[in-house]
């Protein structure tokens, strides 16, 4: 009996021991305790982060203490070395809960604000505000009225209480602490700002499906505005749009905003999109290739090419490929050197060819050569017929459509 009760003093000891004792220390651990998860079960997840060394002795503890019978569920974040009160006291008291969020690569402050409101419990109107923060537009130089492209995508955990205002300002400080010095020097070699370039790191998010093709996704775009010619970048349509649209529609080509790249030379004003980490390193560290043109597969992948005969051609073998009554490859719009005209332009667009999923299959502008006409007539006998979608208003960036009208000498495939 001595002996017994002797075991059970040491045992007891040992517990309120470790309850007590410890000095919280290190970043904050995220603990998900479940709805309905026992105290048990929170001891387990507790003793898999590492913040208890014991799960049995803090059964025990919580047993003893009658901790054990209230505690709430939720998203935790707790130091190593927090005493075992303090963490009873937490699971009882819901404190330390955090509110977690994902952010997806390629996510648009539009898509980002309803989320992240959700999140929060607050109304969107609180995070439109918090985005169009004066004080951290200012201090990331951007000359835009948005954060947009500088909310990095990531999972974060906001601590129950968390304002839109803390809550963006931790995105845009992930932001920074991701971005990489020696990008700093690529500014430099690519005789650009960091606002072009997580613009071009946007365009680069929206249109890679195939990891290791980045780098030459930004090639091409970069090769093209040295070369004067206009990017005609589907992503950036869909952001003129202002809203999500299945395909790009002829009649969306000639959307009238600044981000309209089919109308309007060089890049758009800002990002598009918030791009990640690997979207930003293709940016500063395009492929050293010559491409001009590049057309997507069906399984996503694309086809790079440096004149437009070539290019016509690999439009034509992926179409070849392709099983029936499926929808034509998206293909890269490509615009003359030095052609400028929004006329020119829209109607090149116009005559390009249907892309694959949510983008329109894109081709060149113009074309003086007989043999680049022959090329696009044998490629699409589609596209002679023109569509004259009449002005409407749409949401967003956009603001009004224009009629199109076909201009001759314009090289396509189909659309």
């Amino acid at each position: 009996m001595f002996g017994t009760k002797l075991r059970l003093a040491l045992v007891a000891t040992c517990v309120f021991s470790a309850a007590c004792d410890g000095q919280p220390h290190g970043a904050p651990t995220r603990v998900i305790v479940p709805r309905g998860a026992s105290f048990g079960q929170a001891a387990d997840s507790l003793a898999r982060t590492g913040i208890v060394g014991s799960p049995r002795l803090f059964r025990l503890y919580g047993r003893f203490t009658g901790g054990d019978r209230n505690i709430k569920p939720g998203t935790y974040l707790l130091k190593h070395g927090t005493p075992w009160k303090d963490i009873v006291s937490a699971l009882n008291g819901g404190h330390g809960l955090v509110n977690t969020i994902t952010i997806p690569e390629g996510y648009t402050v539009a898509e980002i604000t309803p989320r992240l409101a959700r999140t929060l419990k607050m109304p969107a109107e609180s995070v439109e505000a918090a985005i169009r923060d004066t004080a951290l537009l200012a201090r990331l130089d951007v000359p835009n009225p948005t954060l947009e492209g500088y909310m990095f995508p990531d999972t974060y955990a906001f601590p129950i209480g968390t304002t839109a205002r803390q809550a963006v300002q931790e995105m845009v400080y992930e932001f920074e602490r991701r971005w990489k010095p020696e990008w700093d020097s690529s500014l430099v070699d690519l005789k650009i700002n960091r606002n072009d370039l997580v613009t071009m790191a946007s365009i680069v998010e929206k249109e890679a499906r195939v990891p290791e093709e980045r780098p030459v996704i930004a090639a091409v775009y970069y090769n093209r505005l040295r070369k004067g010619m206009l990017l005609q970048a589907d992503p950036t349509i869909q952001y003129a749009l202002g809203h999500h649209v299945g395909r790009v529609l002829y009649k969306d080509l000639a959307v009238e905003s600044p981000y309209n790249t089919y109308t309007h030379k060089g890049l758009p004003p800002g990002p598009v999109a918030s791009p990640g980490a690997a979207s930003l390193a293709a940016a500063a560290n395009p492929a050293n290739v010559p491409y001009l043109y590049f057309v997507a597969t069906s399984d996503g992948h694309h086809e790079f090419r440096m004149t437009l005969e070539e290019h016509t051609t690999a439009v034509r073998q992926v179409r070849a490929t392709m099983p029936a009554r499926k929808p034509a490859p998206r293909m890269l719009a490509m615009a003359s050197p030095g052609t400028a005209t929004r006329s020119s332009a829209v109607s090149s667009a116009k005559t390009s060819s249907r892309g694959v999923g949510k983008t329109p299959m894109k081709t060149v502008s113009r074309s003086t050569t007989a043999s680049t006409k022959s090329a696009a007539k044998a490629g699409s006998k589609t596209a002679a017929k023109t569509t004259k979608p009449t002005a409407k208003k749409s949401s967003g960036h956009a603001t009004t459509t224009k009629k199109l009208r076909r201009t001759s000498g314009t090289t396509s495939t189909s659309r």
